[in-house]
């Protein structure tokens, strides 16, 4: 079936769980049917959901013969081994014959062109948060056909983007929503060893938080825990704005719930295209609100909503409102042990490299400021990077700070960032500040430190001449996507994901043939959010008085009965919420490097200027002295809540895995 209006196909696209829900989802008002197979998707976390092999190729002919769409998410970031596990899952897809998949991870694209699989065409997953111009342009040189616009993308932007690029829109338009932007969490990962961008996500987001700022707690009442989206009001904005696909969210729904929503969606949009004059908005909305299982939102359709956003009805259980299943409840970082930093020793030292032992460590570090930038050159970091996203009340970096830095730089790189999210008016400046550099020697910058693959498909089109560097929430997850990076890309290295556990870490180190860098120091930014939290302090009234743990009382802190997690604006109002502890590598720094990591990044933008110098000199020491990592770290105090190993802490280490091959 289809449906078009004005000449504009329209496609309503329904999930499903299980194949018994499919079997009745199919035989709804839709036009298309999302599912899982049995692995390397984005719904892991229930047992008895997602589709075997022959379940995904009856569902397939299913489709297929009502004149529907079936597509397969194969949407996970992807480890070493799930490599192996799909390229045999590819090869039964191309048999098979799904009308796309949706997937998120870089690898995708040479498992299937280095087997010239022709049957699986791809839609890109909203987890690779596509939001601007290149991002599109890129993925058509790889033959995406689709892409899944990120969630916080409005209709107004949709429409520009579809306008220029002629690619296929999805969008949400109905269920579940994240507060943060797609695939820049980390924090399940960090906490649990679950990542989010695995499917298996601890929902950290969910929990009941308290903000504190200037020494006053507010009642913020789950600040993170966004509404449910809900566009069934707003059909003729979503046809108007170019979206081909409406996407409902809910594979992990029961069959009662995606009755009602699958079918109530498709008859509003069958009314609209037989009458859009006299069409009724409303007609049926109240059996929607009546079954919600939270209060819904538009969320960022009609532009940035600010507090709305946030979800206080049906919040506070904890649970999984399908199952009555608890994800988590407020959990505490783990301290770093020296028995697990034995282990991960253990484990590194598995990996096989060749050294050339005259080629030292590189120290970079990330700076929010010119003093700390020359701080920390001082102390003899190698590579000073300029971040794109400067919290306040730092002012973003001028030509002129620029020019001052490189002055003095000495023997050292100074590399400039971009921000993470790059809009259409970010992409204008830079490449106007980049091409304008061209002609005047590049500002005596060194390379660019680069944070979406738009920008990286943007900047190597202009010949300026300056490396590019991956930065590190491109999340790269295995040797074949880092390789995708660095030809189809030209970067010269990648930041390793900081997801990686364990035994992630070191095959993907085993593995690549690019250069690796790593965040060994810091507070990494674990939640990076669109919706600005510094707001409820603008709104709430006070219920109390506290000062901040560890950070001056004019940054946010997000408070629980385990700890407090700072969270920093930027100058675009976009918030960056950090671990509560700080990451510390120190101990297994020779490991590391023996394993093949050289370059080393101290996460330095939240630490004052003598902090910033004494973490320097520590890891400067550490580089040129390997020998030493073990001693030094015993002299370092946490400026914060102590130490972790972040992602680490998870991952058998090999002794434990030796004793479970015995048993």
């Amino acid at each position: 079936m289809a449906r078009y209006f004005n000449g504009k196909e329209i496609e309503l696209l329904a999930p499903a769980g299980t194949f018994p829900i499919f079997q009745e989802v199919i035989e709804m008002n839709c036009d298309a049917v999302y599912f899982g197979g049995p692995s390397l998707n984005m719904r892991m976390m229930r047992k008895g959901y997602n589709l075997s092999y022959d379940e995904v190729r009856e569902a397939i002919r299913m489709a297929h013969d009502r004149g529907k769409r079936a597509y397969v998410t194969v949407n996970n970031l992807l480890n070493e081994e799930d490599l192996d596990e799909a390229k045999r899952y590819f090869e039964f897809l191309n048999e098979v014959g799904p009308d796309a998949i949706i997937a998120q991870d870089m690898a995708v694209f040479p498992l299937i062109h280095e087997q010239n699989y022709t049957n699986i065409p791809v839609h890109s997953s909203v987890m690779m948060n596509i939001h601007n111009l290149e991002m599109i342009e890129a993925m058509k040189k790889f033959g995406v056909t689709r892409v899944v616009a990120s969630r916080e993308m409005d209709l107004n932007t949709a429409e520009l983007l579809q306008a220029k690029s002629g690619m296929e829109f999805e969008y949400f338009v109905h269920g579940d929503m994240c507060t943060v932007h797609g695939a820049n969490c980390t924090i399940s990962s960090m906490i649990f060893g679950n990542s989010a961008q695995r499917g298996r996500c601890m929902k950290p987001c969910r929990w009941d938080y308290r903000v504190k700022k200037d020494g006053h707690i507010y009642p913020t009442e789950y600040p993170l825990a966004a509404k449910d989206m809900y566009m069934y009001e707003h059909i003729p904005e979503l046809i108007k704005s170019g979206i081909m696909s409406f996407k409902i969210e809910g594979r992990m729904r029961d069959i009662e719930f995606l009755n009602l929503l699958v079918n109530q969606y498709g008859d509003a949009i069958d009314r609209y295209i037989a009458d859009p004059i006299g069409y009724n908005r409303t007609e049926d909305a109240d059996k929607l609100h009546d079954n919600r299982k939270r209060d819904f939102s538009t969320a960022y359709a009609f532009g940035k909503p600010g507090l709305d956003y946030i979800n206080r009805r049906y919040e506070g259980t904890g649970k999984f409102y399908s199952t009555g299943k608890v994800f988590s409840t407020p959990t505490a970082e783990r301290e770093l042990k020296e028995e697990r930093v034995t282990q991960i020793r253990e484990r590194l030292a598995d990996v096989k490299k060749d050294i050339d032992h005259t080629e030292r460590p590189q120290i970079a570090v990330h700076v929010n400021n010119v003093k700390q930038a020359q701080a920390a050159l001082e102390e003899g970091a190698n590579i000073i990077y300029l971040t794109g996203d400067v919290y306040m009340p730092d002012r973003p970096y001028s030509r002129e700070d620029m020019e001052q830095l490189t002055a003095a730089k000495g023997s050292s790189q100074i590399i400039l960032g971009t921000p993470r999210m790059m809009t259409e008016l970010h992409m204008e400046q830079y490449t106007h500040f980049l091409q304008q550099g061209k002609q005047q020697g590049m500002y005596g910058l060194d390379g660019l430190l680069v944070s979406n693959f738009g920008a990286l498909h943007k900047f190597g089109s202009l010949d300026l001449g300056l490396p590019m560097i991956g930065d590190a929430n491109l999340n790269v997850y295995n040797y074949m996507s880092a390789a995708v990076y660095e030809k189809h890309f030209g970067v010269e290295r990648v930041h390793a994901s900081m997801e990686l556990p364990l035994n992630d870490l070191a095959n993907f180190m085993e593995h690549t043939k690019v250069p690796v860098e790593m965040t060994v120091h810091g507070s990494p930014i674990v939640m990076y959010l669109e919706l600005d939290l510094y707001e409820n302090t603008e709104v709430m009234e006070s219920i109390g008085q506290e000062d901040n743990a560890y950070v001056d009382n004019q940054y946010l802190v997000l408070m629980t009965d385990k700890g407090e997690s700072p969270v920093y604006r930027d100058w675009s109002g976009r918030n960056h919420l950090a671990l509560s502890k700080e990451l510390c590598y120190l101990p297994m720094m020779k490991e590391l490097y023996e394993a093949g990591v050289r370059y080393f990044r101290i996460e330095g933008k939240t630490y004052t200027e003598e902090q910033l110098r004494t973490i320097v000199r520590t890891y400067r020491q550490a580089a040129d002295s390997l020998d030493q990592c073990g001693s030094l770290f015993a002299q370092m105090k946490s400026v914060y809540a102590g130490y972790t190993l972040g992602s680490l802490q998870f991952g058998a280490a090999r002794h434990i895995e030796l004793i479970s091959t015995n048993a």
